[in-house]
């Protein structure tokens, strides 16, 4: 094993507490809870539900990055009868630009990436993000000096598991498929995506998912990576 290819969201750069700390400050700015008597936790709540499922969407091809930045704000105010698509589109757009000034990484980044440096490992990202923001977290965050390559979805025009994003970034990294590993939070994406593919893949189970496969290595925190490599 020579290559390690890192998910970014949620892997190593915290999206969910990043998006919460922006998202409590746009909520704030627009007075939403004056204004509509809506709680952000009820907010935050149907955000996360509305995200996750365009995210899904997104992942399998049944809509574009256009439709989940039209409909992810909007649809979560509609929820609460809200109908204000002005309003959506200033989240959205806002929501991007700002989320990037709020760097907290997963507990344990730093730690495993230096480990697995000074182990000789050469490492490299494959994101699913939206490439306007993904290297700027990877540059604002701290992360570029521990990566050779990054390779965003918006790049190839796929996201993972799509093959097409694994075969670009293996040919970026000058790899073979028998001596890399891919390590990310996302069952689909990452874990079944880069092993049908061909690699060794690591699924980091961040959200306690009850998900097995004998031959794909399941961990809790960051630092059990150093139990396999």
């Amino acid at each position: 094993m020579r290559h390690i290819f890192f998910d970014l969201d949620n892997t190593l750069w915290d999206h969910r507490k990043n998006a919460l700390l922006t998202l409590t400050e746009l909520f704030e700015r627009k007075q939403i809870s004056e204004i509509y008597q809506l709680s952000f936790q009820d907010f935050h709540t149907q955000y996360d539900k509305v995200n996750e499922r365009l995210w899904e969407m997104i992942r399998d091809g049944e809509i574009d990055k256009d439709y989940l930045r039209k409909h992810r704000f909007y649809d979560t105010f509609l929820h609460f009868g809200i109908d204000d698509f002005q309003l959506a589109q200033y989240f959205e757009y806002r929501f991007l630009d700002e989320i990037i000034a709020h760097n907290e990484l997963v507990e344990g980044s730093i730690e495993i990436l230096n480990y697995l440096k000074n182990k000789g490992y050469t490492l490299h990202i494959i994101s699913n993000g939206f490439g306007e923001v993904t290297h700027r977290k990877i540059e604002d965050s701290g992360l570029s000096s521990y990566f050779n390559t990054i390779t965003s979805a918006d790049d190839v025009g796929v996201r993972k598991p799509n093959p097409k994003i694994y075969d670009h970034a293996l040919g970026l990294a000058n790899a073979h498929k028998s001596e890399s590993m891919l390590i990310g939070d996302d069952w689909i994406a990452d874990a079944l995506g880069s092993y049908q593919y061909g690699m060794k893949s690591i699924f980091f189970n961040v959200l306690n998912q009850d998900y097995h496969h004998q031959d794909i290595v399941k961990i809790d925190h960051l630092r059990e990576i150093k139990n396999w490599l």
